[in-house]
């Protein structure tokens, strides 16, 4: 029996073509994250069950985790997000870091769900947090530094929506105004989750099953809320709406024009404690969130230690080029690599001919102006020209007697044909 050609269901094969999008991608997250004055690291591919049992909510740990028992006879899962390994980390060294801790990385996670259209079972994400920072300004930091990864990319405000919500906001709204219990609470933060992918009739039916046809309508009331100031009074003028209002008009003030309140954005996680924030692609073709993130200052609580306020964001690749593909943002993968490639054809395997491929290749290269492969195959010149081109490679060097004997090459691009003669010392 054959083996299969293709990739685990959900994973993806990335040839060099998929390597310098991705590459082109994560450079620009690191260049823009470290300007911001964060630092990476990086955290075990394989986690403790329980790590995620306690907080990452239960859809995640019972239905999505790729979990084993290992040979110690430990409960392990692959990763399928950060947050907790990162708060770990964070607590283990808490006393010796320097606060706020600005940290960030860029890695990969498993889930096992349903592969879809910009979904997969194995991603990569960026993960940025600010550990030990309280302030409204952490929160309006990681939104802003959201903003700014999606402009280095030439995104303009009008291609994405930025929509935020406080889950403080939310308990008030559920508890004091609406007088839910903690039970009806919970399950309509998780109904609310769910508001956009399902009509307002389906919503209303099973927000019944949770909580009665008056509350029901109330709250069907504020969900058309679009402005915090179209709040009831009591919630309007809340310290926590106050809040939340304070930090839209940091975000105005900077610039960031599609900031707005939504009052159905809740997050899927359980361990989100405070502002919470979702950028929404505006394209037609990609109408769907792209990332988000929000504050989670009672997670390190969970590993014995004093609780930190905590507040992070984490792009995901897969989505992020759906986003730039959907407003033409792509770059030509051409003009990605910086510096231009040569390959040099041997004509013949000569010991001289190779030498000298050889020492023509490593004086490219130390000038730090060419990326040099050799194309020693025993193909006619005609066709190591073909693939070369093929490879997209800008220019090539043909090497044959002559060019060993005398050390002088000539090398001419693929791409308009000009010739460059240059010289190697001969011994």
């Amino acid at each position: 029996m054959s083996l299969k050609l293709t990739p685990y269901k959900g994973t993806r094969d990335l040839y060099p073509d998929d390597m310098d999008l991705r590459n082109y991608i994560f450079d620009k997250w690191r260049n823009v994250v470290r300007s911001y004055g964060y630092r990476e690291y990086s955290a075990p591919l394989l986690e403790p069950l329980e790590l995620y049992a306690a907080k990452s909510g239960e859809e995640i740990v019972n239905e999505q985790t790729y979990s084993f028992t290992d040979r110690g006879d430990r409960h392990m899962v692959i990763r399928p997000e950060m947050t907790p390994s990162v708060a770990r980390m964070v607590a283990a060294r808490r006393q010796e870091m320097a606060m706020p801790a600005r940290l960030f990385s860029v890695a990969n996670f498993m889930r096992y769900e349903r592969p879809q259209h910009g979904r997969e079972r194995e991603f990569w994400q960026l993960n940025i947090d600010i550990f030990g920072d309280a302030s409204a300004y952490a929160d309006f930091e990681i939104i802003d530094l959201s903003h700014q990864l999606l402009k280095s990319f030439g995104a303009t405000d009008d291609m994405y929506t930025i929509r935020i919500n406080d889950r403080r906001l939310t308990d008030c709204i559920m508890s004091d105004y609406l007088g839910m219990n903690p039970d009806q609470k919970h399950a309509t933060i998780k109904l609310l989750d769910r508001y956009d992918k399902m009509s307002t009739d389906d919503f209303r039916q099973q927000l019944l099953e949770i909580v009665d046809n008056d509350t029901a309508d109330k709250l069907l009331a504020l969900v058309g809320v679009s402005d915090l100031s179209e709040l009831p009074d009591e919630l309007r003028f809340s310290p926590v709406a106050m809040h939340l209002a304070n930090l839209l008009g940091q975000l105005s003030n900077r610039g960031i024009t599609n900031a707005v309140y939504d009052i159905k954005l809740m997050r899927g996680f359980d361990y989100y404690t405070g502002t919470v924030f979702e950028v929404f692609d505006n394209s037609p073709e990609n109408n769907r969130a792209i990332f988000g993130g929000g504050r989670y200052d009672k997670l390190i609580e969970l590993f014995g230690v004093e609780s930190l306020p905590v507040v992070g964001a984490a792009p995901g690749e897969t989505m992020f080029i759906e986003f730039l593909r959907a407003h033409a943002l792509l770059p030509d993968l051409n003009n990605i690599n910086q510096h231009q490639s040569v390959s040099i054809l041997t004509m013949g395997d000569d010991s001289q001919i190779i030498l000298t491929a050889t020492r023509i290749a490593d004086m490219l290269r130390q000038a730090n102006q060419y990326n040099v492969s050799i194309d020693a195959t025993d193909r006619k010149i005609a066709k190591k020209m073909k693939a070369a081109d093929k490879c997209g490679v800008d220019k090539v060097v043909v090497i044959g007697e002559d060019e060993a004997r005398s050390g002088r090459f000539v090398v001419r691009s693929l791409v308009d044909g000009s010739e460059i003669e240059m010289n190697l010392a001969v011994d």
